[in-house]
């Protein structure tokens, strides 16, 4: 199989490489392509992989790792794409952050503003890329990492249909994390007994069966179980307990968004300022550290997930291995990528259109939400695509923000659409709405605020208002 990276340079790409070569995915891929228009960030990843290929003495397995900054001769012969994009790197990240957090706001790269205007730029992106796949290898998969991944996908689908998945380590962590606390055996492969409804980033663990019984209650009313792993801790175990069931880590950005806010706030540099300062001196290092090159990156990746969700942990509370288990986005990833080649069957979440049947107009895999939306639920994956595992109906609460998050969406779908005759006014109409609509702005001022902020550090975000034609 050919594997190609859109956005080869990326941080996390040796952790794809790392785990085609050995392990259960090791002789998946024959060939990797890195395809990136930063030459430099190119460079200093295929330093780090081939550092890791001598330490390693080159293992057997290891794929053939091919680097390009051309597109079209990376998906020449192509049989799927991870796609791991970000339009204005670590520096655009800061901008995201910062415009919402000078007015009064959460700053955070994919939940409520910044994500937003994340998506405004990505998406356009992605569609391109999407279109060169139509062109150069119609019949591959595109395996979606690019953030926001539910609100990415959701946009890929009309051109891509069932062969878009979207792909995030987030839900399947939670579950993982949680079935190990509550002692409950989970299989590799499979979600038996396992109930989880969602969006990307925004999604509850609502059942955890072993042997017939759902251990989930007893985890909730278990104060100690929950501290041994991140998402228990975040919320409190009474809360958690009232709630009745396990939010994704994310939702801790609207159960407690004022806490959140002020953590940002109270940090020396917001998250992307940090990552942006770390990479901004690490990737020249990289490039010139030839056989330390694998240590410096694995180095630098360890303090990185260390800090992830800093500002929800109080006296120097650092993650531990426990919240550091449960997978990896690259391990999803190349599970799906080897159902879908005929390994085997696979049950993973995933974001996937919520059809139990597999197309649009199947029954919802979540009730209350529509068939064609993009959803993060269980999915059967067999080498004819993914299917969505049915669930139960969300309470009123929860259905109540899955629908406000899912309009928020489709209005930020609308705002980068094209060929459909919307006009450039209309468009940044509907981006207007996403802002106002989204329970974390919650204002019609603040939404015109926000967008005038982003368009003046994002030019680009101009031409989306642009008439066609």
């Amino acid at each position: 199989m050919r594997l190609m990276i859109a956005g080869g340079g990326g941080f996390r790409v040796p952790l794809v490489y790392r785990a085609l070569c050995a392990g259960p995915f090791a002789g998946l891929v024959r060939e990797l392509v890195l395809y990136d228009v930063d030459t430099g960030r190119l460079a200093a990843i295929s330093a780090v992989l081939a550092a890791f290929s001598d330490d390693a003495e080159r293992p057997a397995a290891a794929p053939v790792v091919l680097p390009t900054t051309s597109l079209a001769e990376a998906l020449r012969g192509t049989d799927a794409v991870f796609a791991a994009i970000r339009p204005g790197g670590t520096a655009g990240r800061t901008v995201d952050e910062r415009v919402a957090l000078d007015l009064g706001l959460l700053g955070q790269e994919t939940t409520g503003a910044g994500g937003i205007s994340y998506a405004l730029r990505s998406i356009p992106r992605m569609l391109d890329l999407a279109a060169q796949m139509q062109r150069h290898c119609p019949e591959a998969w595109l395996l979606n990492f690019t953030n926001p991944a539910g609100m990415v996908t959701e946009a890929l689908v009309p051109m891509l249909g069932p062969r878009v998945v979207g792909i995030c380590d987030s839900a399947s962590g939670l579950v993982h994390r949680a079935a190990r606390a509550a002692g409950v055996p989970l299989a590799e492969g499979t979600l038996d007994g396992v109930g989880y409804y969602g969006l990307n980033h925004l999604g509850w663990l609502y059942r955890l069966e072993s042997g017939g019984a759902d251990a989930l209650p007893g985890l909730l009313a278990d104060a100690g179980a929950l501290a041994g792993f991140e998402e228990g801790r975040l919320l409190g175990q009474s809360f958690l307990a009232s709630l009745g069931c396990l939010p994704n880590e994310y939702l801790y950005y609207y159960y407690e968004t004022g806490r959140a806010l002020a953590g940002i706030r109270s940090s020396a540099m917001t998250r992307g300022e940090s990552i942006d300062r770390q990479q901004s001196g690490l990737y020249p290092r990289l490039a010139a550290a030839g056989p330390d090159a694998y240590r410096l990156w694995d180095a630098a990746r360890r303090s990185r997930e260390e800090g992830y969700l800093a500002e929800a942990r109080t006296g120097g509370e650092r993650r531990d291995e426990t919240d550091l288990a449960g997978g990896g986005y690259e391990r999803v990833a190349l599970a799906v990528l080897r159902a879908l080649a005929g390994g085997g069957p696979a049950e993973l979440i995933l974001n996937t259109t919520n059809s139990t049947s597999g197309s649009p107009g199947g029954v919802p895999a979540i009730p209350g939400l529509p068939a064609d939306a993009v959803v993060e639920v269980p999915g059967k994956v067999t080498a004819d695509g993914v299917v969505p595992i049915p669930q139960e109906r969300p309470p009123a609460a929860q259905l109540a923000l899955l629908r406000q998050i899912k309009d928020v969406e489709r209005y930020v779908v609308a705002a980068t659409r094209r060929g459909d005759g919307s006009t450039g006014p209309g468009r940044r109409d509907a981006a207007l709405a996403a802002f106002a609509g989204h329970p974390l702005v919650g204002s019609v001022a603040l939404a015109g605020k926000l967008l005038a902020g982003y368009e003046e550090a994002f030019p680009e975000l101009q031409e989306l208002w642009r008439p066609e034609g």
